[in-house]
């Protein structure tokens, strides 16, 4: 219970309620248009995703010998993207880093949406649709059984139990802030808080039971994130693709996607504390912190980089060795530069402390780091398919209109999602912020 006597403006605890809160007051009109925008990208993409599935996947860019294309680039993408969230939160939560308050329910809240959205392109990419369900294991008269040595049942499991368990973490640390988002906040709302809390009321039994509740999650979700990325790039690497059999691909893969995910991070949290006036609790110390996390992981991506290709050179395989060089000067080479300079390069700079402390130049950074990784999945997955081991099956391959529209989508899905959160659950952890106070 909370102490009357005290003066609820010169509280800081009361004052990083009224903070909080107040960022999920009335929508202004900006905030409006930009549902709007992300609303309209998302019904256009379902529209074109409607008119693949009656038209049948011909009207995508697929074809021989690329097989794979957009749809599980973006796919990749979308999980290396969601893996990082709880990642940010699990890790510095066990390592008891001071900032991790800032960025720790932005971080969850992109995890879900991400993980969402890429469960999608999946499903997208089947072509067939509506018999989605084969892919379940489950007793039915057909006698059919899933292959469990096929990566795609792989990434349905992974991605599944990857999604439940960052759900429950997600909520688990939001239930003592939706006791308070109950109590300050009337109406219905207030009662849709109270059903959500769980009857929270605060007391010793309920932190003692909540604290070691949070510790475990916190414990399990830290390796689940390095298993199930590492799953994802089996899809590739159990493969025998010039440039794919490799057994780098697991680490390489969990770097890059903390890269990507960290990216996206500074990508929403930057205009997110200046529009809703969170500059006290996310300061440009905190957003130093976690651009050190960019830089550290752009570093072991781009020595990943270098080990990959010194593995093709000196292997002594011919395929592998015309892969790289492919790779580097064949016919998507201006997106192999742009991947390096995005992911390797242009990270680099942040050594600099006064680059790192420049919130604009950091924003800046983080996009281009998004943009370096997408390439990087498209650089992956459809230059090792056009150009294989026997030169009669080489070819290209270039995105349809149905494609991009689906892929542009998936971003305004995704940043539709994230608006709403921001209006309708606490964007920081109040009592995390309270109890560092």
């Amino acid at each position: 219970m909370a102490n009357n006597n005290r003066n609820p403006i010169t509280d800081p605890r009361d004052e990083v309620e009224q903070d909080v809160l107040a960022a999920m007051s009335r929508p202004s009109l900006a905030y409006l248009g930009a549902v709007g925008l992300c609303g309209l990208l998302v019904i256009v993409g379902f529209g074109l995703f409607a008119y693949q599935t009656f038209t049948g996947l011909g009207v995508a860019g697929i074809s021989h010998p690329v097989g794979w294309g957009v749809y599980i680039t973006n796919f990749v993408f979308w999980v290396g993207i969601a893996h990082s969230g709880t990642l940010i939160s699990a890790v510095l939560f066990l390592f008891r880093a001071r900032f991790r308050t800032s960025f720790n329910r932005a971080a969850e809240a992109m995890t879900v949406i991400a993980l969402m959205v890429a469960g999608l392109f999946p499903l997208i990419h089947l072509g067939r649709v509506w018999i989605f369900y084969y892919l379940l294991p489950y007793p039915n008269q057909r006698t059919l059984w899933v292959n469990f040595r096929s990566p795609l049942i792989w990434d349905v499991f992974a991605v599944t139990t990857y999604m439940i368990v960052s759900l429950v973490f997600f909520y688990v640390g939001m239930v003592p802030d939706l006791a308070i988002a109950r109590r300050r906040i009337g109406g219905l709302r207030s009662k849709i808080y109270g059903l959500l809390s769980l009857g929270w009321t605060g007391t010793l039994n309920q932190w003692r039971h909540y604290k070691w509740l949070y510790i475990l999650l916190a414990a399990f979700a830290t390796p689940l994130v390095a298993s199930v990325h590492s799953i994802v790039s089996w899809d590739f690497a159990v493969s025998i693709i010039p440039g794919w059999h490799t057994t780098i691909f697991a680490p390489y893969f969990v770097a890059g996607a903390i890269l990507s995910g960290t990216a996206m991070v500074i990508t929403l949290v930057f205009p997110m504390h200046r529009i809703l006036k969170l500059e006290k609790y996310i300061t440009v110390d905190h957003f130093e912190a976690i651009a050190k996390i960019l830089l550290f992981t752009s570093l072991i991506v781009s020595y990943s980089y270098i080990i990959e290709t010194a593995m093709a050179y000196y292997g002594d395989n011919l395929a592998e060795m015309e892969q790289f060089r492919y790779r580097s000067f064949g016919d998507y080479w201006g997106m192999y530069w742009v991947m390096i300079f995005c992911n390797s390069l242009l990270p680099a700079t942040l050594l600099v402390k006064k680059l790192r402390r420049n919130l604009l130049y950091l924003f800046c950074v983080s996009l281009l780091v998004n943009v370096g990784m997408w390439l990087e999945r498209f650089v992956i997955i459809v230059n090792s398919l056009a150009r294989d081991y026997d030169p009669y099956a080489w070819g290209t391959y270039t995105p349809s209109f149905v494609e991009v529209g689906i892929t542009l989508m998936s971003f305004g899905l995704f940043f539709l999602l994230y608006l709403l959160f921001l209006k309708t659950l606490p964007v920081l952890s109040m009592t995390e912020i309270k109890e560092r106070l």
